[in-house]
């Protein structure tokens, strides 16, 4: 059994003054008897840190903040101005879409379709390229995304060759309509990008932040702005696309109405002119008839009139408006890798590695003295 001298000599097991305090006096002797040990680890940690700092790329942060300004709940003034006079419009209330929404839009496979297929300009080629040739043909892997393919990485590297690679579903031919499928390498572009692409919804202010990096700044720049116009026009179409649908179809509506009232108003003007010379009263019958129903086509035509300017005021007020607070401009500075902090991480690392390893060996001497004496 270890007396209590061997205990508060060995450094491995730091004394106890009473119940809770710590020698700090052994902790300090262990850390200054395995300081080789601490500043050789932490040497080795300037180096990883200095390696990882240089070979990690540069990334380029592009924003745009904005506010889309909608209708809301509330009445409209002209709404408002003839329910005084006891006139019912009829303008209904669209139903809003939530901004929670609005990052589902971004990671929708419709949109990150349409932008992987947008020319950019790389600095490094002629002409603009897209996304996808980008990703798929041109993009060479950075170093340190090999090193971590084949260190951290390396069990997924070994199981992706053992498994089977999946095969492609291809669809009918025949089928239009049909569920979207992505080829494997589209399904890798949509991963990359929306590591790229992201959008905050701010609730209590109210507004969007659109954030896209990319390794080139006018690169970053080009892509927020595609994204920004096409979140704009999803936002829009998903927001008018009922009243736009029933403006269609009094539209239509509206063109049949006037056809027929104008027709039957020609076809009066034709008897008028045809029977003014008789005194009958065969032609009188005929002509009121035709009277009758040019009434009725009058004024399912005039309600129509009416309906179809209410549906254009309707889709004019839920078309939301987008106020840019902060456009798209091209970064000037790199957003990452931040190498200084870079730098700080590897060799605070390297000091707790050679901390553990300064205790790992005296606490494994502690056992050793242990199993020897007992």
């Amino acid at each position: 059994m270890i007396s209590d001298s061997n205990l508060t000599t060995n450094p491995s097991i730091p004394a106890v003054e009473g119940e809770d305090e710590i020698d700090l006096m052994a902790i300090a002797k262990t850390i200054w008897g395995g300081r080789k040990t601490i500043l050789i680890s932490i040497f080795i940690g300037a180096i990883l840190g200095v390696f990882v700092a240089i070979v990690t790329p540069n990334q380029y942060t592009a924003t745009s903040i904005m506010v889309p300004q909608t209708g809301g709940k509330s009445q409209s003034s002209l709404s408002s101005l003839a329910s005084l006079a006891g006139v019912d419009l009829g303008m209904t209330e669209s139903s809003e879409l939530s901004p929670v929404i609005y990052p589902k839009i971004v990671n929708s496979i419709p949109f990150k379709l349409e932008l992987m297929n947008t020319p950019v300009n790389f600095s490094k080629f002629d002409k603009p390229i897209s996304l996808y040739d980008y990703y798929t043909r041109k993009q060479k892997p950075s170093i340190l995304g090999t090193l971590k393919k084949y260190t951290i990485g390396l069990p997924s590297v070994i199981l992706d060759a053992i498994r089977k690679k999946p095969q492609e579903l291809q669809l009918p031919k025949g089928l239009t309509n049909g569920p979207i499928n992505l080829t494997r390498k589209q399904y890798l572009v949509k991963r990359a990008l929306d590591k790229c692409i992201s959008l905050n919804v701010e609730k209590k202010e109210g507004y969007l932040t659109l954030i896209v990096q990319m390794p080139e700044a006018l690169v970053a720049a080009q892509i927020a702005q595609k994204a920004q116009e096409l979140l704009q026009r999803d936002i829009t179409k998903f927001k008018v696309e009922k009243s736009q649908a029933n403006l269609e179809f009094i539209q239509e509506r509206y063109n049949v109405a006037k056809a027929e009232a104008e027709g039957y108003q020609v076809n009066i003007a034709v008897n008028t002119d045809r029977y003014k010379s008789l005194t009958s009263n065969v032609p009188q019958v005929s002509n009121t008839r035709i009277q009758t129903k040019y009434g009725i086509a009058s004024g399912v035509y005039q309600e129509l009139a009416k309906q179809l300017e209410q549906a254009k005021i309707q889709v004019k007020k839920d078309t939301p408006v987008f106020t840019i607070i902060e456009p798209v401009s091209v970064p000037f500075l790199k957003s990452k890798p931040n190498r200084p902090q870079i730098l700080i991480i590897w060799i605070f690392l390297g000091g707790i590695v050679g901390l553990c390893l300064v205790y790992g060996k005296h606490f494994a001497l502690g056992i050793k003295q242990k199993w020897n004496e007992n």
